[in-house]
C-alpha cells in the first residue's frame, strides 16, 4: 500500500473510532412520559401499619405506584381531634423513604388516640384516594413537662384572679384541645387593671428548689400552646422566669435577674411558641432594659415561672387557654 493510501485509511479508522465512543450524557429536565405520559393508578394506596402505636416508636408510612412522576399530597386527618399531618412530595412511587408518618402534626392540635382518614390527592390529576388508619398512642415528646393539664392544675402551684366580671380561671376539656383532652381556660373583664389572673410555678412544685434544667442557655428552649379567640384581639401572656443568682434559695426583687417573655395573642385559634432560654430578655413595662442581676443566662438557677394574663383595661373582656408547658433540649418543641 502506497504511503498516501495508508495515511488515508488511517484517518478513516480514527473518525469512525472516535465516532463510535461517543459519550452518553445523563438527560437532565422531565422525561416526555412525566410531561406528556397518560396518568394511571398503578397500585393503590395502602398503609404499612393500619393500628399503629407512636407511644412506642412504632411509625406507618403509605404505599402507591403511579405511571409517572407525579405531585402528590397525603392529609392525615384526626377524626376526634380535627389534626392535620401534610407530606408532599414528586415521584412516581409512595413508600417507606418518602411516605412514612412518626405521629407528628403539621398543625395544631396534636393527634389523639383516634381514627383517621387519610386522603391522596395530585397537583394536577383529579384523581384521590382514600383510605383509613388507627392511632392507638400518640406520640410522646421528650422533655420537662410543667403541665398538660391532664391530672388538674399542680397542687404547688399559686395564683390570683382578679374580682372581674365573667372570670374564667379553670381547667377545662375539649375533643379539640391542642394535646390531650384537657388545657387551662383564662379569661375575664377587669376595668382598673392590666392584669387579670396569674399563675406561680416555683420549682419546688417539681422536688426541688430549682428546676432541672442544664447549665447552658442555648441548648433549653420554653415552649407553651396558646389560644386566641377569633372575635378578641386584646390578649397578652407575659411568661416571667426568676433565677436564684446567689443559690440562697429565695428571688430577691431587684436583686437577681428576670426573664420574661411577652406574647401579643395574633393568630386565631391554637398556636405553639417557643423561646431559647438564651434569648429572653430583661422587660419593664413590656420594653427591653437591662438586666436586674447579674445579666448571666443561667437556667439551672430558674427558681420561678409566673404566667401572668393581661389585657388594656379599657379594652373590655379578654380571653385565652393554655396548654402543655414543656422544657425541650437542642432546639423547639417539633410537633
Amino acid at each position: 500500500m502506497k504511503m498516501k493510501n495508508k495515511i488515508f485509511f488511517a484517518a478513516v479508522v480514527m473518525v469512525f473510532t472516535f465516532a463510535g465512543c461517543k459519550v452518553d450524557k445523563e438527560f437532565e429536565g422531565p422525561s416526555l412520559n412525566d410531561l406528556y405520559g397518560q396518568f394511571a393508578i398503578v397500585q393503590g394506596l395502602a398503609v404499612s401499619n393500619y393500628d399503629v402505636n407512636f407511644s412506642e416508636n412504632q411509625t406507618t408510612y403509605f404505599t402507591a405506584t403511579f405511571s409517572k412522576n407525579v405531585e402528590w399530597q397525603i392529609e392525615v386527618k384526626g377524626l376526634q381531634s380535627g389534626s392535620r399531618k401534610i407530606i408532599t412530595g414528586f415521584s412516581n412511587v409512595l413508600d417507606a423513604t418518602n411516605a412514612t408518618w412518626d405521629g407528628s402534626t403539621t398543625s395544631l392540635p396534636l393527634f389523639k388516640a383516634e381514627e383517621c382518614a387519610i386522603e391522596l390527592t395530585f397537583a394536577a390529576e383529579a384523581d384521590t384516594l382514600r383510605d383509613t388508619l388507627i392511632v392507638l398512642g400518640t406520640k410522646i415528646y421528650e422533655g420537662f413537662l410543667l403541665s398538660d393539664f391532664e391530672s388538674g392544675v399542680n397542687p404547688g402551684w399559686d395564683s390570683f384572679v382578679q374580682s372581674g366580671a365573667n372570670m374564667s380561671f379553670t381547667v377545662q376539656s375539649s375533643d379539640q384541645s391542642p394535646q390531650g383532652n384537657n388545657y387551662f381556660d383564662i379569661g375575664g373583664t377587669v376595668n382598673w387593671d392590666w392584669l387579670i389572673a396569674l399563675i406561680d410555678m416555683p420549682g419546688s412544685a417539681y422536688g426541688a428548689p430549682t428546676y432541672p434544667l442544664s447549665e447552658n442557655p442555648n441548648m433549653e428552649y420554653f415552649n407553651v400552646m396558646l389560644h386566641k379567640d377569633p372575635t378578641l384581639s386584646n390578649g397578652i401572656m407575659l411568661f416571667q422566669f426568676r433565677e436564684d443568682d446567689n443559690g440562697d434559695g429565695v428571688y430577691t426583687t431587684n436583686v437577681e435577674d428576670m426573664y420574661s417573655i411577652e406574647i401579643q395573642l395574633s393568630e386565631n385559634g391554637w398556636s405553639l411558641y417557643s423561646s431559647k432560654y438564651a434569648d429572653l430578655q430583661t422587660l419593664i413595662n413590656g420594653a427591653p432594659a437591662a438586666a436586674i442581676g447579674n445579666g448571666v443566662h443561667e437556667p439551672h438557677k430558674l427558681l420561678q415561672i409566673s404566667a401572668l394574663f393581661l389585657a388594656n383595661p379599657s379594652s373590655g373582656y379578654a380571653h385565652t387557654q393554655m396548654d402543655y408547658l414543656i422544657f425541650t433540649q437542642g432546639g423547639p418543641l417539633v410537633p
